[in-house]
């Protein structure tokens, strides 16, 4: 298991000033603060920030040409494919556009790539089939922007070709975006861009083009913004940062999903049993998101598409039950390859600095899960390989301070295709190269590593005794939501707490439920969500440990009570 350093974030403001302009504790001013919030304009934006406040489509490049063009092929009745990706963005980006120009009265189709078969993004053989099928315009979304070869044979086969993507761009050798030759490319992360926050997904750029196309159309704008919810799923299972804008639409999409017109959507929420009128951000992140996805990993993303499509009431549900299914199973597969991989870990690999797993038995589109659970449980960079068909694949993800991508680039000649960031990535190569890559990996690690690089880093928001904690501060806190990547949930924390009592609970025995004091006598009622047994026998005789929790309102049999989560915990020994 990893090993945590504990340390309290100490990010400067008036914190006294903060509060009183927006009626808010201090503390809560602190807690903004130390997400990277700055200054008044960006606190108010922060805590009041509303749909009037999103950026204008026209300042993406290339959103005119793109709007031009389209708008003309629609009026000409040409046949526009649209070509979107597998996973949860790609497939609400294909959702949107798709709906969007077919309200505008285009003659339009959508294609999907297949996750094994054709591998990422738009290929050779998907604009071979459109310009086949007699296809004038290529529109892509959430992929396109490394599509350079394609675009080319899109022109050469006589298609116009328009590109929407928001993933990094490739330069030239003089440092200049390398773009595909497309009528259009709309992308904020272009060298020219004016767009003021660029990190945003691909449904994101595809919902601002919609806009764009209704304008144009004589759409009214509540039909698109009664198509944002999806804009806000794609946002959050793309794991983008909640700050800027896309905080904006995820917390107003979140909203609506309680009143979503979209049957499909209804019937996911309603199978997972989930309440509409309360969708958390985390609910779409770990519910919601990976039934959509698990449509491309275990069969195929159309399937998602579909059901999101459906107008029939009885088709929904059955393609809801489907999704649900395929995602149980997704989950039971990818816990058999934790543990085989972890099992792999403890016996052959312990001492390693980057582990690098072969699972001959693990589907390849559970691969990047695999290897994330990895890196969360020994906080090591981690690869884990699959067998594929005509060589072994692999999705690696990293920790800070191991730039991923580029250590395979010094790795190259054992691989036979790899591409990536510092965070994460993916790679063929020859199975008999695998101990070779192995070793390769650890040989450059710890050369450039040290073990500080393995401790965990956890960032403590506040350290505050149970004191403090109240009703309207629990409630305070809620004006922070939605949380998630780059707006993480508040940490607090409180040292030498009394354990009053622990038991387990739960069906799988995986809730410790106990009673806590500090040393000034204050107790709290504390839940852990975790493998109960192993807690019990970590504590053994221990009666005192230190905590890192967030405080939350128990409402239990019409009684009202607060309780702490516990997120992190360590036990030390009574003096």
């Amino acid at each position: 298991m990893s090993r945590t350093q504990w340390l309290i974030q100490a990010k400067k403001a008036d914190f006294n000033a903060i509060g009183a302009a927006f009626g808010i504790s201090p503390v809560t001013a602190r807690l903004i603060r130390n997400r990277d919030v700055v200054g008044m304009d960006a606190v108010y934006q922060y805590l009041n920030g509303t749909v009037e406040d999103l950026y204008e489509p026209m300042l993406l490049p290339d959103m005119g040409r793109c709007l031009e063009v389209l708008q003309r092929k629609i009026e000409e009745k040409k046949r526009i494919r649209i070509v979107g990706d597998y996973d949860i963005d790609g497939i609400c980006s294909t959702y949107l556009l798709y709906r969007a120009l077919t309200r505008a009265g285009a003659m339009a189709d959508y294609e999907i790539p297949d996750r094994i078969r054709d591998g990422y993004g738009i290929n050779e053989s998907i604009i071979r089939a459109a310009a086949a099928d007699g296809i004038d315009t290529i529109l892509t979304c959430d992929n396109g922007i490394a599509a350079l070869d394609q675009a080319r044979l899109a022109g050469e086969l006589g298609m116009t070709m328009l590109v929407t993507d928001h993933h990094d761009i490739r330069k030239d050798e003089e440092g200049n975006d390398l773009l595909p030759q497309a009528a259009a490319v709309v992308n904020p992360k272009r060298q020219d861009s004016r767009y003021p926050y660029p990190e945003i997904c691909g449904a994101m750029v595809a919902y601002k083009l919609v806009l764009g196309l209704y304008r144009i159309f004589g759409i009214p704008e509540k039909e698109w913004l009664d198509m944002m919810e999806f804009a806000a799923i794609a946002t959050v299972g793309d794991v983008m940062k909640l700050q800027d804008e896309n905080r904006i639409v995820v917390k107003e999409g979140l909203r609506r999903i309680g009143c979503t017109r979209n049957l499909g959507l209804r019937k996911l929420i309603e199978k997972n049993n989930l309440d509409p009128d309360r969708i958390t951000a985390y609910q779409i992140g770990f519910v919601i998101g990976p039934c959509l996805n698990a449509s491309g990993r275990l069969e195929t993303a159309k399937l998602a598409l579909s059901m999101l499509l459906s107008e029939d009431e009885a088709e929904a549900e059955s393609m809801a039950d489907h999704l649900k299914e395929l995602n149980d199973v997704r989950k039971d597969m990818t816990a058999k390859g934790v543990e085989e991989a972890s099992s792999l870990v403890e016996s052959s690999f312990a001492d390693d600095w980057v582990l690098v797993v072969y699972l001959p038995d693990c589907h390849e589109s559970l691969a990047g899960i695999v290897a994330g659970r990895l890196r969360e449980r020994y906080h090591k960079p981690s690869i884990v390989l699959t067998p594929g068909e005509e060589a072994v694949k692999g999705s690696g993800r990293s920790i800070e301070g191991y730039h991923m991508f580029q250590a395979l680039t010094e790795a190259d000649d054992l691989l036979l295709k790899y591409g990536g960031h510092p965070m994460a990535a993916g790679l063929s190569l020859p199975e008999e190269n695998i101990e070779a890559f192995r070793r390769r990996l650890n040989e450059r690690a710890r050369q450039t590593m040290t073990e500080k690089d393995f401790v965990e880093k956890i960032w403590i928001d506040v350290a505050m005794p149970f004191e403090y904690i109240s009703e309207p501060f629990i409630r305070e806190l809620a004006l922070l939501e939605p949380f998630g990547q780059g707006n993480e949930r508040p940490q607090f924390a409180q040292r030498r707490l009394k354990v009053r009592s622990a038991r387990v609970a739960g069906k799988n025995r995986n809730v410790v439920m106990l009673s806590l004091a500090s040393e000034s006598g204050c107790v709290m009622e504390a839940r852990w969500f975790g493998d109960g047994d192993g807690f019990m026998e970590e504590m053994g005789s221990r009666r005192l440990m230190d905590v890192i929790y967030y405080p939350e309102i128990n409402e239990y049999n019409g009684r009202r009570s607060i309780q702490i989560i516990i997120r992190q915990y360590r036990f030390s020994e009574s003096p």
